[in-house]
């Protein structure tokens, strides 16, 4: 990888250019929060922010997309719909490009997803240091406070300037479009290593008393199935599902069609679903595989320390603590979980 350094109003001016030819969203302030949201100008774009609300795969894998096109009529037709549009993303912290990079993966196993890979291509990541951390987030303790690949570009505050990595062509092609330019000297990259090195202090409050190593080893025997932490946490849940649609590495859909009228023609699409709603596993005969509340939880649990782990090889959880933050009754932070199994584990 390249390593270089741009000064910050040079990539102001390289960000300018870009909003003034193509669809570029950002993190802006919004109210107390932060959000990825289009960018008008470069001086909306905030790079000091703890965690947006919502995650930037709302730009890969939109909460409604449509799939295709149909019509019944005497010649039956299909017609796939794809996203074409170009899209360039700046600020992504690293938890969420580890993130992104698992979805990657997701969509282009098995069965490969054209939809999701299509618009990803299509996308230029621009991932920023973390410089504040939100109080429910625990991305230290799961190593993805650092990120190696999947990003076009990836920018360090350094005081006046950026140290900026370069991870693919795209990078360099937005690198080569911008002025004040140079190759990072030893002390430019003692900067940005020291920058990156500073995030995990910036997290203390929600603290795993499990290495996350063995997270999984605590879901592996049969007490665990029976502790009493998932009836204890799930009787208050309200089975909204706001934990499943906050979180970057929720990725389950629902496909529905909407016929026109006219019942001659519509379109099939599909739009996020969730593990915790209480019709996530209802089947067409009327079953419902996970009716009750606690088993819900149980999964949910279990798909981001476990199930998804034995299949990809890593944990589906970047502890960015989207879901502790957005449940009203206070029960989806992972980390209590975790930690009451781990103290259920040292008892006799």
């Amino acid at each position: 990888m390249a390593h270089k350094v741009i000064s910050k109003a040079a990539f102001a001016a390289l960000l300018d250019a870009l909003i003034a030819q193509e669809t570029v969203v950002g993190v802006k302030r919004r109210g107390t929060c932060f959000a990825f949201d289009r960018l008008s100008r470069a001086d909306e774009l905030r790079l000091d922010y703890d965690v947006t609300v919502l995650p930037p795969k709302v730009y890969l894998q939109p909460p409604r997309e449509d799939l295709l096109r149909f019509e019944t009529g005497p010649v039956p037709s299909v017609e796939p719909i794809l996203d074409e549009t170009p899209l360039v993303i700046v600020g992504v912290h690293p938890y969420d490009m580890v993130a992104i990079n698992q979805m990657d993966a997701v969509f282009a196993a098995d069965n490969p997803d054209p939809h999701y890979l299509r618009r990803r291509a299509n996308t230029t990541i621009i991932c920023s240091n973390i410089q504040r951390a939100g109080p429910r987030s625990f991305a230290d303790q799961l190593g993805t406070t650092r990120v190696e690949k999947g990003f076009d570009l990836f920018l360090t505050d350094i005081g006046d300037s950026y140290a900026a990595t370069v991870g693919s062509e795209k990078g360099a092609a937005l690198v080569a479009r911008a002025h004040d330019v140079a190759d990072a000297d030893e002390e430019a990259l003692r900067k940005r290593d020291a920058a990156l090195a500073a995030a995990d202090a910036l997290y203390g409050e929600n603290r795993l008393t499990c290495p996350a190593d063995r997270l999984p080893d605590l879901l592996a025997p049969e007490e665990a199935l029976e502790n009493p932490v998932w009836e204890e946490k799930s009787r208050t849940c309200f089975s909204c599902g706001s934990c499943n649609l906050v979180c970057p590495t929720c990725y389950c859909f629902d496909v529905q069609d909407d016929v026109r009228l006219d019942l001659k023609g519509g379109v099939r699409y599909r739009a996020w679903d969730g593990c915790l709603l209480s019709d996530f596993a209802l089947v067409a005969s009327g079953e419902n595989f996970r009716h009750a509340r606690a088993q819900r939880f149980q999964h949910r649990i279990y798909r981001k320390f476990r199930y998804l782990r034995d299949r990809f090889g890593v944990l589906f959880c970047v502890g960015c603590g989207r879901c502790a933050t957005a449940c009203l009754p206070d029960v989806a932070n992972p980390v209590a979980v975790l930690n009451a199994l781990h103290a259920a584990e040292d008892q006799p």
